[in-house]
């Protein structure tokens, strides 16, 4: 197989949209394709992740209307759905088509547009990802499911709310730095959780989870353009390789696991992806981890295998997953504060690795970094997706 590098990276505005889904896409596709120099060479494929586009936008075959919109014929087109795992998948998709020698330029792009219905819809419509029969009938949205987890968690380890609140300020205090976040939004421990006020500032949605353990539902899309890495000096002077990658499946019913804190599915997309890399996890410079709730942000830098096991609050307590920090993680703001907009998430993710790498992550940007990891969780870790990136010579 041959080496594949990003040659350009792009994404939008993150938070309530005022276009169309599809003007959507084209913009991040747009900024990806003009970062980089094609000197008039013609796309090869184009793979669009989304989950949710028929039905919250009434628009079908995503992938075939954003080729039309940008006049990129006679490129394939597949749209690629995974859940909120859809960003990465398809990231992964391209990859494949390009090592494998049968595509040199690939634009990969994910983007959703949720707002267009409530957020009641929204919560419904996301929640279509637990067990039809096991789950879903009985009223399990994913925060119930993340709740019962955190107080999983808190029980075995000793995580506290404030650790939760922890996770929450970081991310928020990093989105600060990103223009494209949706929340820009500084919060404090007190503010949230120790004040007078803060039982109708941060009230409970699935306790112990509050308000501000959950991450916005939010509009925006993101892209990135491959390429061959031996061919990747012909478009941008700074390419990044995609060095490994792993996917893993685990139980859709979450209760049905042997023990439902053990994200089998991490573990094994991350080691996959550590072997192709010929990495450790002690290799990486910066991680971007699915925080769509603030436990999963502590327990995937565990199972992951960043931290010992039990101790990944221990290491946010010390700082260390700060942007100065030895492990930088959400440097973004995260799911948490950067947004979730589904479709679009895993590509983001990686688009945030791609800046940081090139050293375009301005007051964000982490120092020297060599190697990104991002995951991309789907469901509630029953299909996971993880990536590694590194800085290209």
């Amino acid at each position: 197989m041959r080496d594949v590098a990003i040659i350009g990276a792009s994404t939008t505005q993150f938070g309530r949209a005022q276009w169309s889904l599809l003007k959507l896409m084209a913009e991040a596709a747009h900024g990806a394709i003009t970062n980089a120099d094609l000197g008039g060479r013609k796309i090869d494929a184009v793979y669009v992740a989304n989950m949710g586009s028929a039905r919250n936008n009434r628009q079908a075959g995503i992938a075939s209307a954003l080729v039309d919109r940008m006049n990129l014929y006679p490129a394939a087109a597949d749209t690629v759905e995974n859940g909120p795992a859809s960003g990465a998948s398809a990231v992964k998709n391209g990859f494949l088509a390009v090592a494998s020698g049968m595509c040199d330029l690939v634009l990969v792009a994910g983007g959703e547009r949720m707002r267009e219905v409530n957020n009641i819809e929204a919560t419904e419509f996301v929640s279509f990802l637990s067990h039809r029969y096991a789950e879903y009938i009985y009223g399990i949205t994913l925060p119930a499911l993340a709740g019962m987890f955190a107080r999983l968690w808190m029980n075995k380890y000793g995580v506290t709310s404030e650790h939760l609140a922890m996770v929450a300020i970081k991310n928020h205090s990093n989105a600060m730095l990103n223009p494209n976040a949706h929340i820009k939004m500084p919060i404090t421990m007190e503010g949230i959780l120790h004040s007078p006020d803060a039982e109708m500032n941060n009230p409970y949605i699935a306790e112990p989870l509050r308000f501000f353990d959950c991450c916005p539902v939010s509009d925006g899309a993101a892209a990135v353009l491959l390429a061959p890495a031996e061919m990747a000096g012909e478009f941008t002077k700074k390419p990044v390789i995609i060095s490994g990658f792993g996917q893993a499946t685990d139980t859709q019913a979450v209760h049905e696991r042997p023990d439902p804190t053990v994200l089998t599915a991490v573990q094994i997309a991350a080691r996959k992806a550590f072997d192709m890399a010929g990495l450790k996890p002690r290799d990486i410079s910066l991680a971007e981890l699915h925080d769509a709730f603030t436990i999963l942000e502590i327990a995937q830098s565990e199972q992951v295998g960043f931290f010992p096991e039990g101790t990944g609050h221990i290491a946010l307590e010390k700082g260390e997953t700060q942007i100065a920090g030895k492990l930088p993680i959400n440097t973004s703001g995260g799911l948490k504060a950067k947004g979730h907009p589904v479709g679009a998430t895993g590509v983001s993710q990686i688009v945030e690795l791609v800046f940081q790498l090139r050293g375009e992550a301005g007051k964000r940007q982490v120092k020297n970094p060599k190697h990104g990891f991002a995951l991309n969780f789907g469901g509630f870790g029953n299909n996971v997706v993880a990536t590694i990136l590194t800085k290209g010579a």
